[in-house]
């Protein structure tokens, strides 16, 4: 190759690389000097009322469940209730054989109607003896044997009436019925078996009261008290809460958990079943107008915990490092009892990377008219 041909062949190279080299300054002067800001989210800082609470698991215990015995002798003939089944206050659960008392209950009528003939009677010779006596016929005295009778025969009808009355009894009692709406627990009787009285036939439980026992350590003895509100929840739906307060403190520590025993008594909407665990959020203060922020909003320094609040600076955003102290930590978040003012916009993600006064950039809006980025900015702690 001669040297005109190279000429022509290096100039636009040349040419090229000068494009090139201009280029990159300029995009070099664009460029800002410095780090890039650090992206994060955040939250304005705003009062609201903090409720200090403890969380319990506790134990549910059935307030109604009788055991039914059988008030009278005899065979059962039928059995109407197993296990499990649900029953109506009055319902019939099993019959013992009746043939004995209405058999006896029949006699009674027989003899309260002897008793009474033999009354009407006497109250017949009482008023002639009364005439008689009048009439100077016969003495006082045999007026007053017949009147003496009289009376007899209506103590005798009074006895009589007393003890129908009792065979009555005995003849419903022969009627097994449920004295609660609720379940049964335990079957124990069988048709055909042969029970005295006060052998037990049936054990029922009722769902509808419980009481919930929630053991607490011996420290919480100056915090707990009868009338604080307590939040209930079954494990099975623990999205559902149900509302009480605390009714009464057992005085004594328990010998086998050391624990102090809160008890709440509350009607049970369906949810819960006796000898189950139960969630308990007991409210035990309410702090009015507490600033909050979200745990990883406060970071550990060696100076100790910082927040870094957002401000605007010669046109940029940017981290001012702030010592804050905390109070009570629950669900999430931290009570700020000293360093920040309602209104603070602080870092919630992202703050444990920054240092004070660093360039920080909040996520654009999408444009959907949401936020881009991680969740928390503009909300309200």
């Amino acid at each position: 190759m001669d040297l005109k041909h190279a000429r022509l062949w290096l100039a636009p190279l040349a040419a090229a690389a000068l494009m090139a080299g201009c280029g990159n300054d300029a995009a070099s002067a664009k460029r800002p000097a410095g780090p890039a800001p650090a992206l994060v989210s955040a939250i304005v800082v705003q009062p609201r009322d903090l409720e200090v609470v403890e969380n319990v698991v506790g134990y549910l215990e059935n307030v109604i469940d009788p055991s039914l015995g059988a008030e009278v002798a005899g065979r059962v003939i039928r059995v109407l209730a197993s296990t499990g089944k649900r029953v109506r206050q009055g319902e019939l659960l099993a019959e013992i054989d009746p043939q004995d008392f209405e058999i006896q209950s029949r006699g009674d009528a027989a003899e309260i109607a002897r008793l009474q003939s033999l009354l009407a009677q006497a109250e017949r010779l009482v008023e002639r003896q009364q005439k008689l006596v009048a009439q100077g016929f016969i003495s006082q005295n045999a007026a007053d044997d017949a009147m003496a009778q009289r009376n007899a025969l209506r103590e005798s009808i009074a006895v009589a009436g007393a003890r129908a009355e009792q065979t009555r009894r005995s003849l419903g009692k022969t009627r097994v019925v449920a004295p609660i709406d609720g379940e049964v627990e335990v079957q124990i009787v069988t048709a055909g078996d042969y029970v005295k009285v006060g052998d037990p036939l049936f054990k029922l439980v009722s769902t509808r009261r419980l009481h919930a026992h929630l053991p607490l350590p011996e420290a919480f003895g100056p915090k707990i008290r009868a009338g604080l509100k307590v939040r209930l929840s079954a494990p099975a739906a623990p999205e559902k809460l149900l509302e009480a307060k605390i009714d009464e403190i057992r005085p004594t520590v328990g010998a086998q958990n050391r624990a102090l025993d809160a008890i709440v008594k509350f009607d049970n909407d369906g949810s819960f079943r006796g000898g189950g665990s139960v969630n308990a959020r007991i409210v035990l203060a309410v702090r009015e107008k507490a600033l909050t922020v979200p745990e990883q909003s406060v970071v550990l320094r060696p100076a100790g915990k910082v927040v870094y609040v957002l401000a605007e600076q010669d046109g940029k955003l940017v981290a001012q490092q702030r010592m804050v102290e905390t109070g009570v930590r629950q669900d999430g978040y931290y009570e700020i009892v000293k360093g920040l003012a309602p209104g603070d916009r602080v870092a919630v993600d992202g703050a444990g990377f920054l240092t004070n006064n660093a360039v920080v950039a909040l996520p654009k809006p999408r444009p959907d008219g949401g936020k881009g980025g991680k969740k928390g900015e503009g909300k309200k702690a």
